[in-house]
């Protein structure tokens, strides 16, 4: 069991129960707030907790339940940043709304936008990152955060058991550039853990 601040887990509780109301009854996918099942939220949370990540890059805000869960951690620390993008206008400012009722404001920057050119624009370097808008360019996300990342970074993303098939190319290229150590966890629709390897240096023989 997680344990968060009574102002945030009701904010959060509150938005589970809305999101799960609204999606059902909305049928265009680009207005569903998909937001994460609980579970998955707390493993993402844990994870966050344990490496003790500073600045996180998250893509795919929506109304802003994922956002609160990772903002939550950095706040338990009382260090870092969090940056999260999206795509859509309506949805950034009902993250903004929810991360303000939340108490959470403070650790967060949203940006509005494209992801793949917003990511592009970033400055400075990321030790986790949250993938959890569209699957299929994800693998461009990625190579453009590469050079980006710290030594120690932490990737995560969502939905790799619901939708193999449109993450399968950002799976593929986080296992080609052969830093990472990866693992599924079969929680909620399928959680992605990348754990940066440590950079190896080989020994150096001595003169004779």
């Amino acid at each position: 069991m997680i344990s968060l601040p009574p102002q945030v887990e009701t904010v959060l509780r509150a938005m589970a129960q809305e999101g799960a109301t609204h999606d059902t009854a909305e049928t265009a996918h680009a207005r569903k707030r998909l937001n994460l099942e609980w579970p998955t939220a707390e493993t993402l949370f844990v994870a966050v907790r344990l490496a003790r990540r500073r600045r996180i890059l998250e893509i795919g805000t929506s109304n802003g339940f994922s956002t609160i869960w990772l903002a939550s951690a950095i706040a338990q620390q009382e260090e870092g940043e969090l940056i999260s993008i999206e795509r859509h206008a309506e949805k950034s400012a009902q993250a903004a709304h929810n991360l303000k009722k939340a108490g959470l404001s403070r650790w967060v920057t949203l940006l509005q936008g494209e992801a793949t050119p917003v990511v592009a624009e970033l400055e400075g370097t990321f030790d986790c990152v949250f993938f959890d808008a569209d699957r299929v360019t994800a693998k461009d996300q990625f190579a453009s955060l590469l050079p980006r990342l710290t030594p120690d970074a932490l990737l995560l993303a969502d939905n790799v058991l619901s939708h193999p098939h449109e993450i399968a190319g950002y799976l593929e290229c986080v296992e080609e550039s052969g830093h990472f150590d990866c693992v599924t966890l079969p929680v909620g629709k399928g959680l992605h853990l990348a754990m940066r390897r440590p950079l190896v240096i080989p020994d150096n023989p001595a003169p004779e």
